[in-house]
């Protein structure tokens, strides 16, 4: 083999060892996720795609107003696995929430939502967030299972998956979240 091919066939296996040890990383780092539902509409839409910062969340921690991917305890169709629900974080652990005439407080000061679809809401709700966990909504009150019901309830801050960063798909909607 001539001196030439060998130099070729070097330069193609570092590009090739740069790429996957790159994608790796990034996989490490980010996460594709799909909209699913209506329940964070008008923020997002279903069949948005969204990539996901898994690292932030661990080193700088979760805030009110982050929008965030979680595992949840509801079951998928399958039976087997659970789903991973898209909702915005609105109270975290020590928070005192309070939703009441269709308004939510947190620690008595009503919270500005010009994110919501629709503001009516028929729960009452008056809780402390405990340690670890945090209470979370869809920006579609209407049509949101979220934390005000039992089903979902407080979200342990270890299920979540990362936060929405950017949404990728449509194109013509292409948005960087905070």
């Amino acid at each position: 083999m001539s001196e030439k091919i060998k130099k070729e066939i070097f330069e193609w296996a570092k590009i090739i060892s740069t790429a996957l040890v790159l994608s790796f990383v990034i996989t490490l780092f980010v996460k594709p996720t799909l909209v699913s539902g209506e329940s964070m509409h008008p923020t997002l839409e279903n069949g948005d795609y969204l990539l996901i910062n898994r690292i932030e969340p661990k080193l700088s921690g979760i805030e009110k107003g982050d929008i965030v991917v979680f595992k949840s305890n509801l079951i998928q169709d399958d039976g087997k696995t659970r789903k991973d629900l898209v909702k915005r974080v609105i109270a975290t652990e020590g928070d005192h929430i309070k939703i009441e005439n269709s308004k939510v407080y947190v620690n008595d000061k009503l919270i500005e939502e010009p994110y919501i679809d629709d503001d009516i809401m028929t729960e009452t709700i008056d809780a402390t967030v405990p340690k670890g966990k945090m209470f979370v909504m869809g920006d579609n009150r209407d049509n949101s299972l979220d934390s005000r019901n039992e089903m979902v309830g407080f979200v342990d801050e270890k299920e979540v998956i990362g936060k929405v960063f950017v949404r990728l798909f449509p194109f013509d909607k292409i948005t960087l979240f905070k």
